[in-house]
C-alpha cells in the first residue's frame, strides 16, 4: 500500500494565521525531490517559496493560484518514494512551529544606556554590543540543506519578481518588461521567464514589436453596436443586474490578502482590547526660525515627552494587568501604501539627532515600498505616530496597538487668528492629537504628555 504524507502549512515566520497561493511549482503526477520549492506563498510582507518536505510523487494539491491556506492546513498530498532521501520525522524543517510570539512580549531587561546608530538596527548596553530580543520572526525562510535563503518580492520599473526570476531572467536574456505576469498581484513567476524564452516575445534588444502583454491588455474590440439598454428592475419589479458581475467588476466582493488581511485583524483587535480616549490641542509653530524638518520636530517632541511623562512609553497587558516602562523610545512611524498600512519601527530614536531621523525615516519608508523590509522592522514600537495632516485632517481619533499604550497624530498645519497681548495675530500651528488606553494611563498623565510635546514644538529650534 502506497505510503502517502499529507503535508501542512507550516508557520511561515511572520505569526499570521494563513497565507495566499501565488504559484505551484508542481502538479499532480509530478515527482518531487526533498527541499525542492513546492509552492510560492504571499504573507502580508513577502512571496515565500515553501520547499517540499519530502521526496515522492504529488498525488493531490490543496489550492490554486489566489486561494488561502490557513496555517496547519493541507497543502499538498505526496507519496513517499521509499528509495529517495527523506527527512527524519525529528528534523527541522527550517520553518517556526513554535508557539507564535506576541508584539506584546517584554524584551530583555534593557539594565544600561540604549545607544544607536542613526541607520537604526543596532544596539549597545552598558558599552557592549547586544541584539533586543526579535518581537518579529524570520520572513519567508525556505531550506536547502542546512541553509535558510529568503526569497522577497521587490517592484522595479513596474515590475515584481523575486530575485531568483529576475536572476534566471539576465541569465536567459529576457526583458521582464515584456513579460506577461501570472502570478497573484502581478508577480512574474519562474514559468512566466521560461515561456517567455521558448516563444521569443521578451528577448532583450529585440525590436520593439506588439507584445504578449499588449495582446492581452488590448484585445480585438468588435464592430460598436447599440448600447444595452440598461434597467434597474424586473419585469416583476424587483432590483437586478443587466449584466453578470465579473471577477473585475468594481462593486464585487473580493477577499482580503497579505497586508490588508493582517491590518483588518490588527485592528479589530485593537478595538477589542483597549479602551481608547483622545486628546487635542495645537501647538504654536510661530517661534520657529527658518525652515524645519516638520517630522524631525514631531519625532523630538514625542522623545522629550516620552522622558517628562514615561507612562505613555510603554506596553500594557491587560490579561495579567502588568506594565513595561521603557527607556528607551522606538516609534511606530504609519505609512500608509496602496497594499494597506504598515508601521515601521524608529529604533532608538531618543539618541538620533535630526540628520539621523530623516535618514532612517527614508530607509524605513523606501524598504516598505519595495517590500524588503524585514519582519523585526515591523513590531516591538514603543509609542506610534501619524502624520496624517501631509494629506489632509486636522484632529482624529488614531487606533493604539497593543501592547503600546498611546499613539499621537499629527493634523494639518493652519494659519490660525491667535489673541495675544495688546491684538491679535496670524500664527502656524499644528493640531496634535493624543490618543491612549485609559486603563494603563490617566487622563493627567496624557495632558502632561501632550503639553509637553506642546512645548517642545515652541521652541524655535
Amino acid at each position: 500500500m502506497a505510503d502517502i504524507k499529507t503535508f501542512h502549512l507550516p508557520d511561515l515566520g511572520e505569526g499570521l494565521p494563513d497565507a495566499t497561493i501565488v504559484e505551484w511549482h508542481v502538479k499532480v503526477g509530478d515527482t518531487i525531490k526533498l527541499d525542492a520549492p513546492l509552492v510560492s506563498m504571499e504573507t502580508a510582507k513577502a512571496v515565500v517559496d515553501v520547499p517540499s518536505p519530502y521526496s515522492g510523487k504529488v498525488t493531490k494539491l490543496y489550492g490554486a493560484a489566489g486561494d488561502i491556506i490557513d496555517t496547519g492546513a493541507e497543502v499538498v498530498d505526496i507519496e513517499i518514494d521509499p528509495n529517495a532521501k527523506q527527512r527524519a520525522e525529528a528534523e527541522a524543517t527550517g520553518h517556526h512551529h513554535g508557539p507564535k510570539k506576541s508584539v506584546g512580549s517584554p524584551a530583555p531587561d534593557d539594565a544600561g544606556k540604549v545607544v544607536a546608530s542613526d541607520d537604526g538596527g543596532e544596539i549597545e548596553s552598558n558599552g557592549k554590543k547586544a541584539d533586543r530580543e526579535d518581537e518579529g520572526t524570520v520572513v519567508g525562510a525556505m531550506v536547502s540543506g542546512n541553509h535558510v535563503h529568503t526569497e522577497q518580492v521587490s517592484t522595479v520599473g513596474g515590475v515584481k519578481a523575486v530575485p531568483a526570476v529576475r536572476a534566471l531572467a539576465k541569465k536567459m536574456k529576457i526583458d521582464l518588461s515584456r513579460v506577461v505576469p501570472s502570478g497573484a498581484g502581478g508577480v512574474i513567476t519562474m514559468k512566466d521567464v521560461k515561456d517567455a524564452a521558448a516563444n521569443g516575445s521578451a528577448a532583450l534588444g529585440a525590436a520593439p514589436v506588439r507584445s504578449a502583454a499588449a495582446q492581452h491588455l488590448a484585445p480585438t474590440l468588435p464592430e460598436p453596436g447599440p448600447a444595452p439598454q440598461r434597467t434597474p428592475v424586473s419585469l416583476a419589479g424587483k432590483p437586478v443586474r443587466t449584466s453578470p458581475p465579473g471577477s473585475q467588476a468594481m462593486g464585487q466582493p473580493e477577499q482580503l490578502k497579505g497586508v490588508r488581511r493582517n491590518m483588518a485583524r490588527v485592528m479589530a483587535e485593537a478595538h477589542a482590547n483597549v479602551v481608547p480616549t483622545t486628546i487635542v490641542d495645537d501647538a504654536d509653530l510661530h517661534a520657529w526660525i527658518g525652515k524645519q524638518d516638520i517630522t524631525a520636530r514631531l519625532i523630538r517632541a514625542i522623545v522629550t515627552a516620552c522622558k517628562t511623562v514615561p507612562a505613555l512609553n510603554a506596553w500594557f497587558d491587560g490579561k495579567n494587568l502588568t506594565r513595561t516602562l521603557h527607556p528607551h523610545v522606538d516609534i511606530g512611524i504609519a505609512v500608509d501604501t496602496d497594499d494597506g498600512l504598515f508601521v515601521p519601527a524608529l529604533r532608538n530614536a531618543d539618541v538620533l539627532d535630526g540628520a539621523g531621523v530623516r535618514a532612517a525615516i527614508k530607509r524605513l519608508r523606501s524598504q516598505v515600498e519595495d517590500r524588503s523590509i524585514p519582519a523585526s522592522e515591523l513590531s516591538g514600537y514603543t509609542i506610534s505616530l501619524s502624520n496624517f495632516g501631509m494629506f489632509a485632517g486636522r484632529y482624529a481619533t488614531p487606533v493604539v496597538v497593543p501592547p503600546t499604550v498611546a499613539i499621537v497624530g499629527a493634523g494639518k498645519l493652519s494659519h490660525d487668528v491667535v489673541a495675544v497681548m495688546g491684538g491679535i495675530e496670524v500664527h502656524r500651528r499644528m493640531p496634535l492629537s493624543l490618543t491612549f488606553d485609559h486603563r494603563a494611563a490617566t487622563g493627567g498623565e496624557a495632558a502632561r504628555f501632550l503639553k509637553a510635546m506642546i512645548d517642545d514644538l515652541g521652541l524655535p529650534n
